[in-house]
């Protein structure tokens, strides 16, 4: 049958969307997009030929203000028609400075903000049949996997970090709010939720732990009760950003039981207590090595992620000695390291001397080579072992997956070969042949 053109769909304005910064970042994007695809928007592939681009800054450090930038400056040479919203729009001199010629610009969380820019710019074209998205929304990750972002801001003033200037305070989502996410998200696919957000594990204080009613029982905002509802769904639930409060060794025994995944994210930063006391972190590192082993005697699969900033102002070759000796002790399994650097408005900038750029350079590939010693000697411990791998990436029969110890882009890999063709997805038991400093090799043994 032929389709009348004069009452067949007009499609809608099309959208270029550049997204930079960090999971939390990219959970804002997912929500703008979303909106914009019910709205029967469609999202363009390249800046030349859509209507208008919208590019989601990075805020936190200069070089990632200066990728924001750049990412609007292609825009704006590309299209001409540029919004901008994210972290740099919370100080919209820096980009009107230098970009005068943008349409508008919004601050973080500004989702209604955005839309409104963008329906200025390109007025929506309605129509019922592109009204219609699928129930988990519009998602930026693989179809296998998504970001669970359970509050927005922080509490924390942490000297170095300018986000509570950016984003705010805390502000925790109601527990059933987040529980009827997780399971959309479920039942069009995902197998594995990684929750996030600023300090996972002060959830639901702002709120005073307020309870909310989900599956007709009233869960309360509270780390422990949530992390506990997210591993009823049968998905691989993963914990990012959980800052050491007491209260998460509660959640230990709900990984030992396989309700959650053996892994935590923990941003230790540092370990020296003087630095610490400078960066304003918790500075009883000696009771953090107790609770570590605690945790592994409890869960002895636990993997311990973090991250470590060398060459904060201050630092003396004695803090990073120190720093070095408690992470020999620590024995993490996956670390990342920055090299210090200024944040315009951060505290830190003129709490003490700055380190020179030569030994900062230096203590950091000492660092690094003294976790890649570790790392490795951990990996080794899982040669002959069989492991659960949710596979990443597919060429027939062979893959790159992860393992339960392995988030999605930073941390390892395991390169995995197989008797039939590997689907994008599954998850399968390989059994471990060989490591190297940070991946892994096995051969699948079953699904």
């Amino acid at each position: 049958m032929a389709v009348d053109e004069t009452t067949a769909p007009s499609r809608g304005p099309k959208i270029s969307f550049v997204s930079l910064g960090c999971p939390k970042a990219l959970v804002d994007s997912e929500r703008i997009i979303t909106r914009l695809r019910a709205e029967g928007y469609e999202l363009a592939r390249k800046h030349d030929g859509a209507d208008l681009v919208i590019v989601n800054t990075c805020g936190f450090l200069d070089s990632a203000k200066q990728e924001s930038l750049g990412a609007i400056g292609e825009a704006l040479a590309e299209n001409g028609k540029v919004i901008v919203t994210g972290c740099m729009g919370a100080e919209p001199e820096a980009i009107t400075e230098r970009f005068p010629q943008v349409l508008a610009i919004t601050g973080p969380q500004q989702y209604e903000s955005v839309v409104a820019a963008v329906h200025r710019a390109a007025p929506p074209a309605h129509d019922p049949f592109l009204d219609l998205i699928p129930p988990e929304g519009i998602k930026l990750t693989p179809r296998h996997y998504a970001y669970l972002k359970i509050s927005e801001g922080c509490n924390n003033r942490c000297t170095f970090c300018i986000i509570p200037k950016l984003r705010g305070d805390l502000v925790s989502r109601p527990a059933a709010d987040v529980l009827r996410e997780a399971e959309r998200l479920v039942a069009a696919g995902v197998k594995e939720l990684l929750v996030i957000s600023q300090d996972t594990s002060a959830y639901g204080v702002d709120v005073k732990y307020a309870t909310s009613s989900w599956r007709g029982c009233e869960v309360p905002a509270k780390f422990i009760d949530l992390a506990r509802a997210l591993g009823e769904l049968g998905v691989w639930v993963r914990l990012h950003y959980v800052y050491p409060y007491p209260h998460v060794d509660d959640v230990i025994p709900l990984m030992t039981e396989g309700q959650i995944l053996p892994y935590l994210d923990i941003p230790f930063q540092h370990a020296s207590p003087d630095v610490l006391k400078r960066m304003r972190r918790p500075v009883a590192q000696e009771k953090t090595l107790d609770r570590i082993r605690r945790w592994r005697e409890i869960c002895p699969a636990l993997t311990i992620r973090s991250t470590f900033i060398v060459g904060f102002p201050g630092e003396t070759e004695d803090d990073f000695a120190f720093l070095l000796d408690w992470l020999e002790e620590a024995q993490l399994d996956r670390v990342g390291c920055f090299r210090y650097e200024p944040v315009a408005g951060a505290v830190s900038n003129d709490l003490a001397a700055a380190v020179p750029a030569e030994v900062m350079e230096d203590r950091w590939h000492r660092f690094m080579q003294r976790q890649q010693a570790i790392s490795q000697r951990r990996l080794k411990r899982k040669v002959g072992t069989r492991q659960q791998v949710i596979f990443d990436q597919v060429e027939d029969a062979s893959a790159k997956g992860r393992t339960k110890g392995d988030a999605p882009e930073i941390d390892g890999t395991v390169h995995v070969t197989g008797h039939r063709p590997l689907r994008i997805g599954e998850i399968a038991t390989v059994k471990i042949d060989r490591a190297d400093a940070y991946d892994l090799y096995g051969t699948v043994v079953g699904f």
